[in-house]
């Protein structure tokens, strides 16, 4: 996790909630609060849930007011019950309210993202396979979605377009053939890792040809994932990727792919429910 790219989503989210004033100025709801009030409050999961954005959420109420104070009863990783406490915070009364929103929006969808992972991760068992992310992430939030894949015990794919090679249908008609696409890859920067999408078994033939790190082998059937194991060899790692769901994952943990790829762990999520309870007022 880049500390940077996290402070700077935190200053992005209160900007959009402060229209860039300052805590103390741009809530205007909390402004009907007494000045001097302090408080003391908790946050709760309503549901089951793996905890993922813990710097996050310290790092909002730090820039609302550094004087707040937490106390985190869990840490990133954790897989929590419903009604379980996550964090304690205390301090003035208008900082905790106006930073409410913004740490819980990290949390709860952070914790999504950490949550269908481990959920995923669980179904496919003991087998070797990792399940990784994709770029299917929520603009803004890569870095942070992928830190929370972690988080549920998955593993990231490439970051971006420029730490590995994903050649996919369109680049390799634009480039000729696979083993074109794929040796000019290895010529541009040979340290690279090089990924060659294919669709049919001749497809696959001809990326283990061109020598490609790995294969995406996208929508087979697993009958076709059979054959392509055989037909691999070892040669190259394989990729699953398409349509992935609960029920998919059970039938791929025994195929001997290497890795699956999954959109749906950053692109289809549903935020978890939590709760912020304010226990008692401090004159």
């Amino acid at each position: 996790m880049n500390i940077q790219d996290m402070q700077h989503n935190v200053e992005a989210a209160l900007k959009e909630d402060l229209d860039g004033l300052s805590p103390v100025e741009g809530d205007i709801t909390a402004q009907l609060i007494p000045l001097e009030e302090s408080v003391e409050a908790t946050v709760i999961t309503r549901e089951d849930c793996v905890l993922a954005g813990r710097d996050w959420v310290t790092e909002t109420f730090r820039q609302v007011d550094p004087e707040l104070k937490l106390e985190w009863l869990a840490k990133d990783g954790d897989h929590l019950t419903a009604d379980q406490t996550i964090f304690n915070l205390s301090g003035n009364a208008r900082s905790v309210l106006t930073g409410e929103r913004t740490a819980l929006n990290f949390l709860q969808t952070l914790s999504a993202t950490a949550t269908v992972t481990a959920r995923y991760v669980s179904l496919l068992g003991n087998s070797n396979i990792k399940l990784l992310d994709t770029r299917k992430t929520l603009p803004g939030l890569r870095l942070a979605q992928k830190y929370a894949v972690t988080c549920g015990g998955g593993v990231n794919h490439r970051i971006g377009l420029y730490d590995a090679f994903l050649i996919k249908e369109n680049h390799i008609m634009a480039c000729g053939s696979i083993a074109n696409a794929v040796g000019q890859a290895k010529a541009l920067a040979p340290n690279k890792l090089v990924e060659v999408e294919v669709e049919n078994l001749n497809e696959l033939e001809q990326a283990l040809d061109a020598n490609a790190d790995i294969i995406m082998l996208d929508n087979f059937s697993i009958d076709k994932l059979h054959q392509a194991v055989k037909i691999t060899n070892g040669q190259s790692k394989l990729e699953v990727s398409g349509n992935i769901t609960d029920e998919k994952l059970l039938a791929l943990r025994d195929t001997g792919v290497d890795y699956i790829s999954s959109g749906a762990l950053t692109k289809n999520i549903q935020a978890i429910d939590l709760s912020m309870r304010i226990l008692q007022v401090l004159k």
